[in-house]
């Protein structure tokens, strides 16, 4: 069974977790991944959401505040061992519903090209591709989607 925990950044699981992350696309992008870092920092954010399994932390996202009607969806991740199971649309999902009760009409998100299941998966839960946004602008190998809530 999967429970889902709203936190803020600072929750170690989350730490953990985002560290996960970061060693799995280094192994996919080797020092691409270099110029991505800079903007993967997580400064302090209210709006982190852990998916566990019988205590254990298996999964995370986050959003931050990209304008006063839009999020960035940031920090999608679940654990090797436990995909295909529908945990990162359950996060992907509360994200959504905590960002509309916000009062925000939209969620943007960049993923990499190599990420094919991530495309996948905000692909079936209703992001389109748009145009790569700010920093992304001009990366080719950046994908980025938009989703209205």
């Amino acid at each position: 069974m999967i429970l889902l925990t709203i936190t803020n950044s600072l929750n170690k699981d989350f730490q953990i977790l985002i560290s996960h992350l970061d060693n799995e696309l280094y192994d996919r992008y080797g020092e691409l991944q270099n110029e991505y870092n800079k903007y993967n920092k997580i400064e302090f954010n209210e709006n982190v959401v852990i998916a566990y399994n019988e205590g254990k932390p298996v999964g995370c996202g986050c959003f931050k505040e990209y304008d006063t009607e839009i999020v960035e969806i940031k920090r999608m991740f679940v654990d090797k061992d436990y995909r295909g199971r529908g945990i990162s649309k359950v996060i992907l999902s509360r994200l959504e519903n905590i960002a509309f009760e916000k009062g925000y009409k939209k969620a943007i998100l960049e993923t990499g090209i190599k990420q094919l299941e991530a495309i996948g998966l905000y692909s079936k839960q209703g992001y389109k591709t748009i145009e790569n946004y700010g920093q992304y602008a001009g990366m080719e190998s950046s994908i980025c989607m938009l989703k209205r809530l």
